[in-house]
């Protein structure tokens, strides 16, 4: 699509609500607002037409010394697109303002698309709108919309999942890679990732790329010498990992290795080089058109028999119908991200 054959303009709210998440509210604000100054760059007019809205008009408390001004849900323009931000108490929040739970019951049919930001899910959970949807969260709240919500497949692992006009995504900044999907859906992959390329956004992930990472999860080990050997490890997937090999750099023998970095980590040396190939298959899969056989071999799977292996027994999907679905957010209607 060009940018001066941009279509009519959409109206995208922001639900707000007393302690809702600023970063989340903010984070997706910008992306729409680059969008639209990208647009005006180009000699278009602006696409997105950006309402702050809440339940009544006026300063909203975030989680954070941050206010914003918002209109009243009530007498704005119907939209085309809401998002309903999480908060940090989304319990508390969900059961103080039943009438947002209405509003997204009310709306859902009628909208081009709903979306549940972060813990913002809950709010959509409770209306019945995920009832018999795939549908992500938060990490840290994965398990609890799933106990309260038993109706809803909850996927603690992807970034944001789309069913035909619902969306959800994960926690705090997945935000901006919600946002970003959405507006490659409307406006193109090559606006997105300017966008994304201008907020210095290190990967404008896919949805289906993991909530986890082996990076962070490396950063947070305590024994400074398994997290300088995890490192290692995520700097050396293509070659040869076996425990000897470990024992040898972090100069330990093969045994107290294996103890040591399972009480550390909670996992063995061999789990978490398996994750953490499969974390970089899942990128360069999303990333480019690179061969199969070069991306098993980067990564250190050996065979790309090997790779299809792990990929099935970890997310039950070949890499070819991964890179398929999870390669580009510009899909057809009702893609289950």
């Amino acid at each position: 699509m060009r940018l001066t054959d941009v279509p009519t303009p959409h109206t995208v709210h922001i639900v707000i609500y007393p302690g809702f998440k600023s970063f989340e509210a903010i984070g997706a604000l910008t992306v729409f607002d680059y969008a639209n100054a990208h647009l005006k760059a180009n000699g278009a007019l602006p696409y997105y037409q950006l309402h702050l809205v809440a339940l009544e008009a006026g300063p909203v408390c975030s989680d954070t010394l941050i206010k914003l001004d918002a209109e009243a849900m009530s007498s704005a323009q119907k939209p085309h697109t809401a998002l309903i931000v999480g908060a940090r108490d989304i319990r508390t929040a969900v059961d103080e303002h039943g009438e947002i739970v209405e509003w997204c019951r009310r709306s859902a049919k009628n909208l081009e698309r709903l979306v549940g930001v972060c813990s913002g899910a809950f709010f959509l959970a409770q209306a019945g709108i995920l009832d018999g949807l795939r549908a992500t969260t938060h990490w840290s709240l994965a398990k609890r919309l799933a106990s309260d919500y038993p109706g809803i497949e909850v996927d603690a692992d992807a970034i944001f999942i789309r069913n035909d006009h619902i969306w959800t995504c994960a926690g705090v900044s997945a935000a901006l890679d919600l946002s970003l999907a959405l507006v490659e859906q409307d406006l193109g992959h090559d606006l997105a990732l300017t966008i994304a390329r201008e907020l210095v956004v290190f990967l404008k992930r896919p949805g289906g790329q993991s909530q986890f990472s082996q990076h962070l999860d490396s950063q947070m080990t305590a024994h400074s010498g398994i997290r300088a050997l995890q490192e290692w490890i995520l700097q050396n997937l293509n070659q040869n990992l076996c425990l000897d090999v470990l024992a040898t750099q972090i100069n330990m023998s093969a045994r107290n290795l294996r103890r040591v970095f399972q009480r550390q980590t909670d996992s063995s040396p061999s789990q978490f080089i398996e994750r953490a190939r499969l974390e970089s298959a899942r990128r360069m899969l999303c990333d480019g058109e690179t061969p199969m056989k070069r991306i098993a071999g980067a990564c250190g799977f050996g065979s790309e028999d090997h790779m299809r292996k792990v990929f099935q027994r970890h997310l039950g999907i070949t890499p070819k119908a991964y890179r398929t679905q999870f390669k580009s957010t510009q899909n057809t209607k009702g893609n289950n991200t």
